[in-house]
């Protein structure tokens, strides 16, 4: 399977405001890949010749920085995607206070998080709906031991119209 690819750069500068941008992506890419249901396959068995051909097709994937793609096979057309926005860097999950500063400086606690600490230290660490295990084993159906070891496997392996056939 033959690949060519093709990527782009693009960079500007303004010298007055001191900015600048570059960016570099792969804008396209032509493959060569085998085509479905376009194969021939012959066999002359008083010759002893076999002939086998396989159709090919050249895919087409253009991508381009406004999160547009565009796919298909060249000459057929192609079909346009609307991708996704997703940022390049994940979103920080917190901010943390200031670092070096003292505790007098940091923010209050929320008033629903502090209710919740004193709810949390008012019960001790225990579960209001606690239960002991065997109270909790009481409500499981009783374990049924196997009599004999090879009486599982039998039942398994033959229904039980079977079993009344044989007797």
């Amino acid at each position: 399977m033959a690949t060519s690819e093709l990527s782009c750069q693009v960079s500007e500068q303004d010298c007055e405001r001191r900015e600048a941008f570059w960016a570099e992506w792969k804008d396209l890419t032509l493959s060569t890949r085998p085509e479905e249901g376009c194969s021939l396959h012959e066999e002359d068995a008083q010759r002893r010749e076999t002939y086998h051909r396989q159709g090919r097709c050249q895919a087409l994937v253009q991508r381009s920085p406004w999160l547009v793609m565009r796919m298909g096979i060249l000459g057929r057309g192609l079909q346009e995607y609307q991708l996704p926005y997703q940022r390049m860097l994940p979103l920080p999950i917190f901010t943390p206070a200031k670092v070096g500063s003292t505790k007098e400086e940091h923010e209050d606690t929320p008033i629903q998080l502090q209710e919740l600490l004193a709810l949390e230290a008012a019960l001790g660490g225990q579960c209001v709906d606690r239960q002991d295990v065997a109270e909790i084993t009481k409500q499981l159906p009783p374990v049924v031991p196997v009599s004999k070891p090879g009486a599982l496997c039998r039942t398994l392996s033959r229904s039980t119209s079977q079993e009344a056939q044989r007797g």
